[in-house]
């Protein structure tokens, strides 16, 4: 089962037909059927490692100040609680609290998902991202989910690449600042050749404008961390920029690189 980073920036995405809308489509249909999907999400930013465990996870509106028609949305697909002993199990000794009514799918998850599986008929579960921990601890996470691949789970992570929201520019709708490029192309250049080395990029002089903080970031790690473990590199799937701050890269791990047809992208 492949893993996949999926950059959703604007949660409009989700009610949107664009070429990120389409490269997601295009990544749901070429996926063998998964028996869960496990999500880390940017959204899901907490101070503890936990899972959903709930049989139906409520649809999360967290955001604020969009149409009506984005809070209408309703991602219904069921949970998967007997997905969490087997998470547990795999990241042991690292702990995981079992969520049961706390949470439940958020935009992070549900604004791709519902392009990438429409039907909402596979069950869906959401890691969240422990903001205790360093870049390393969120690889080494990923490396320990590896496993589920084999036994018909697929891992998307949910964030962006390159997310500065204060630095949104409405007058550069589909570019990115010099800064964002460059980190976002820094990013790319590690993942297509040797993808652990993701979490060094820290370093990068344009880090601090990329990633003024690590919610969004952090998602990549989790799906590096599997390529790492899998001795695999990712696959760009789709990029481009919206509003000069936000990277729309997406990735892939383990499928053959789609060719997106023109209705695609």
């Amino acid at each position: 089962m492949p893993a996949a980073f999926l950059g959703h920036g604007n949660p409009m995405n989700a009610i949107e037909d664009n070429r990120w809308t389409r490269a997601w489509r295009a990544f749901g249909r070429a996926v063998p059927r998964p028996r869960a999907i496990l999500v880390v999400s940017a959204h899901w930013y907490v101070h503890a490692t936990a899972m959903t465990a709930m049989p139906q996870p409520r649809t999360l509106h967290d955001f604020f100040g969009f149409p009506r028609e984005l809070y209408d949305v309703r991602y219904e697909a069921p949970g998967l609680p007997a997905l969490y002993e087997e998470v547990a199990d795999v990241v042991h000794p690292t702990w995981v609290g079992a969520d049961l009514d706390s949470w439940g799918i958020d935009h992070g998850a549900w604004s791709v998902l519902r392009h990438a599986f429409p039907d909402a008929d596979v069950p869906v579960v959401q890691l969240s991202v422990n903001a205790l921990e360093p870049a390393g601890r969120h690889l080494a996470l990923g490396a320990a989910l590896a496993p589920l691949r084999e036994d018909g789970v697929l891992v998307i992570g949910s964030g962006n690449v390159v997310h500065n929201l204060a630095a949104v520019s409405r007058a550069m709708p589909d570019t990115g600042f010099d800064w964002a490029q460059r980190f976002d192309e820094a990013v790319r250049e590690v993942l297509l050749d040797r993808p652990v080395e993701v979490a060094a990029l820290d370093g990068h002089p344009d880090h601090h404008l990329a990633v003024p903080t690590p919610d969004h970031f952090l998602p990549l790690l989790y799906v590096a961390g599997m390529a790492g473990a899998t001795g695999t590199t990712a696959e760009l799937l789709v990029d481009g920029y919206a509003h000069g701050s936000l990277s729309m890269a997406a990735y892939t791990v383990g499928m053959t690189p789609l060719r997106l047809e023109d209705d695609d992208t």
